[in-house]
């Protein structure tokens, strides 16, 4: 008999942009600076860091996803990578989960991105950060990747309205 099937985030997203250019805003700095955090720090190579700081006020260990490592790399089609939960959510942020980002070209300037993130518990902080995590993939990284190549890439001091690009 076969168990409750793991829970994922799983999240799509179809950016108007080439393949190759949705590959170096996941894995360049100044690409991930452009969508997905203010700043970064981005080793592409296995075990490379691949660490967002999204609170760059808070003191170390508390800026956003901080000490997370690159898993797997397959150029120019999926990323996967550690992640953690909000610092606000101290019981589990310490535990990893995962996520793999694979992109599909499906014209040549337009790129499916998939994402699916696991790894997770059960109860208490683990079901917040599975919240938590559902609404910022789809809700805010996601659309934020299609805003950055629609009109360009992110002000963090004056951050778009995403309801269009959601």
């Amino acid at each position: 008999m076969l168990g409750k099937p793991e829970r994922a985030v799983i999240a799509e997203a179809t950016i108007d942009a080439p393949q190759s250019d949705v590959w170096q805003a996941w894995t360049t700095e100044a690409g991930v600076r452009s969508f997905f955090a203010p700043a970064c720090r981005v080793e592409l190579r296995l075990r490379g860091a691949y660490e967002m700081y999204f609170d760059l006020a808070a003191r170390e260990g508390r800026r956003g996803g901080e000490g997370m490592i690159l898993l797997a790399i397959q150029e120019p089609s999926m990323l996967s990578f550690t992640w953690n939960a909000p610092p606000e959510l101290p019981s589990v942020r310490p535990q990893l989960t995962h996520v793999t980002v694979r992109l599909r070209a499906v014209v040549p300037r337009e790129t499916l991105v998939s994402l699916h993130h696991d790894g997770w518990g059960e109860g208490g902080e683990w079901d917040e950060a599975f919240r938590y995590f559902e609404s910022a993939w789809r809700e805010v990284v996601l659309p934020r990747l299609r805003y950055r190549f629609a009109v360009g890439p992110v002000d963090w001091a004056n951050r778009p309205d995403l309801t269009p690009w959601q």
